[in-house]
């Protein structure tokens, strides 16, 4: 008896022992163990650890956009890290990332004005505000838009990759509003150049302020309801003269004025080669400008592709232009341009592309 119970004392004292030796390799960390993460800082949950990109939230508070998404810490190393953010958006979409002519010439960089006052730029008439920097270049285009002609311009300014300015006549504009929408499709600006190429330097419009009013503003309805959509307050005078009374005007409608930097006088030439010299030499003396050409000229829209190429080659930056605010037309002249087709009536009310459709080609 006594020896069953000594080998029952020896069995319970070997198990116990076996028990203590496992908890005790539990004890000194023999098997891993998951620890939480520290709390991480308001610091360093804005900046990520490489690169000090800021986090999705400040972006968003910075661009008014909502952020993408929460920024997720995470440790690594005994460091906080922080999930990079989503690139901000840009204002304006710059075509030259997606271009693919890898010869484009480009966009340098957009600027934006703000057309309050009816501010005027171009270094020939008006000194303030000479916004280009050296080698940098504008390029704006009158009197179109224009059959074939306004087509090729545009088709260069795409293959290159690059914008332009148009300040189209009114008149022209609502024969061919189809152009018109192309070009601000393509996101180019579009401004206006009155309605019927009027001098209003001289009479009547030059002592009678109304007609010189209705000659701009009927430029303006018209090009509006041309293109559709919204139209720059951008306004070059024809052929350049600018009389006192309807440019104070233009500063009571916000509406800015544009003369120019360089003009190529295109609208004497009839050969491409002559306007590409034309533009060229010019530019190389001045170093930088806002262009003058027309898109109404056959040898102009024969020589952009040239005079694009050449750009490029001379080591010049292209600026494109947009307004801060679109215009805003007066419904009295948008009347005004309306009563111009007797045949628009409310038979025509309904948009092209809601009337006719493609089935079969």
């Amino acid at each position: 008896m006594r020896i069953l119970v000594a080998v029952f004392a020896a069995l319970l004292t070997l198990g116990l022992v076996a028990f203590g030796v496992v908890v005790a390799q539990k004890d000194t960390g023999s098997v891993p163990v998951t620890a939480s993460a520290a709390p991480v800082s308001s610091s360093q949950n804005t900046v990520a650890a490489a690169g000090g990109e800021k986090a999705p939230q400040q972006l968003a508070e910075a661009t008014n956009v909502p952020a993408p998404f929460a920024p997720t810490a995470v440790v690594q190393n005994n460091t906080t890290a922080v999930a990079p953010a989503f690139p901000a958006p840009t204002r304006m979409p710059m075509p030259v990332a997606s271009c693919i002519n890898p010869d484009a010439l480009g966009l340098s960089r957009v600027i934006e004005i703000d057309t309050t006052g009816g501010p005027a730029f171009g270094t020939e008439h008006f000194k303030q505000y000479d916004f280009l920097r050296d080698k940098e270049v504008a390029l704006t285009f009158d009197d179109g838009p224009w059959p074939g002609n306004t087509p090729m311009v545009l088709k260069a300014l795409q293959d290159n990759c690059t914008k332009a300015t148009f300040f189209e006549i009114g008149e022209h504009a609502t024969w061919r509003p189809d152009l018109a929408k192309q070009l601000a499709a393509a996101g180019m600006t579009i401004g206006s150049h009155t309605w019927s190429h009027k001098d209003l330097a001289k009479n009547p419009y030059a002592k009678d302020i109304e007609q010189a009013k209705q000659e701009i503003e009927m430029g303006v309805s018209a090009v509006h309801m041309a293109v559709g959509g919204p139209t720059a307050p951008f306004f070059r005078f024809p052929d350049l003269q600018q009389p006192r009374d309807a440019m104070a005007y233009l500063g009571t409608r916000n509406i800015a004025i544009f003369s120019t930097d360089i003009d190529t006088f295109d609208f004497k030439m009839r050969k491409p080669e002559d306007v590409v010299k034309s533009a060229m030499t010019k530019l190389a003396k001045n170093g930088k400008g806002i262009l003058l050409m027309h898109d109404f000229q056959h040898a102009t829209a024969e020589a952009m592709p040239e005079l694009l190429r050449q750009l490029k080659a001379g080591g010049y930056k292209i600026v494109h232009m947009v307004p801060k605010e679109p215009v805003t037309t007066l419904a009295e002249y948008d009347d005004m341009v309306r009563a111009r087709d007797k045949y628009s009536t409310s038979n025509n009310a309904r948009s092209e592309s809601s009337i006719i459709k493609t089935i079969s080609e």
